[in-house]
């Protein structure tokens, strides 16, 4: 048989970083580049999709490895272990026993020794049933871990909304604001003479009040520096409620 060309395939979803520099991209490149080396396989190209969860299939990287897979260009798919082709079991079933075969594409997922060259390939079911099982369950605890928080009233977004700032000894607290409070009563005291959102958002134009994201800016809280390069930005009301920049 000749040079095998090979898929290398790296998945990472937020609830994996929290487990860990075990878990993350740089980790998988090398360990399959090492692996792919050792048993001689070509590596055509490698495929990552930072931030996906392995229950969504619909994923830039992997859609884009499917294409190259029906354009003939790979003969082997390697990850590091199942769950990093996917957390649904019957999706991924679906590609490790029917679409690869079909498609005469070998699938090696390292750590959890599935090789479907092999015919012992057995643990594999449950071991997607279980991978689904952990992403389900995480994914409840998170929720559940956020419902409490909201309900202790604990602030937990990253940044902080206009008039307020985070408390400099709780981040979970938020405290006002001075620099920026005038903004929110002016909100206020427009809103109570009767005037709607266009309204106001047309007379802080008019007055050049900046908008949040130019305060965080501002301060280094958060990088927009393409944003303000040229353009004075001002505040604006979404249609569906809250101030933004235009």
């Amino acid at each position: 048989m000749g040079v095998l060309r090979t898929a290398l395939y790296c998945r990472l979803s937020k609830d994996d970083m929290a487990q860990g520099d075990s878990e993350s991209i740089r980790t998988q490149k090398a360990m399959l580049t090492q692996y792919a080396r050792e048993h001689n396989f070509l590596v055509v190209e490698v495929y990552v999709d930072d931030g996906w969860s392995g229950l969504n299939f619909d994923r830039p990287d992997f859609n884009r490895m499917l294409d190259d897979i029906e354009a003939g260009k790979i003969d082997v798919v390697i990850t590091k272990d199942l769950s990093r082709l996917g957390r649904d079991h019957l999706k991924v079933g679906h590609f490790t026993e029917i679409y690869f075969p079909m498609k005469n594409v070998r699938y090696i997922a390292v750590n959890d020794c599935v090789d479907t060259a092999n015919k012992n390939n057995d643990i594999a079911a449950l071991k997607n049933v279980m991978n689904e099982f952990y992403s389900r369950d995480n994914s409840r605890k998170i929720r559940s871990s956020i419902r409490a928080r909201a309900k202790a009233g604990l602030y937990r977004s990253s940044f902080n909304p206009i008039g307020y700032r985070k408390a400099p000894d709780n981040h979970n607290k938020l405290i006002v604001d001075e620099e920026t409070a005038w903004i929110v009563k002016r909100i206020f005291e427009y809103a109570n003479a009767g005037m709607g959102p266009n309204k106001i958002a047309t007379l802080f134009r008019q007055e050049q009040v900046p908008c949040p994201s130019w305060w965080l800016h501002q301060r280094g809280e958060k990088q927009y520096q393409k944003r303000f390069e040229s353009v004075t930005y001002i505040l604006t009301k979404r249609s569906g409620g809250g101030w933004c920049s235009i």
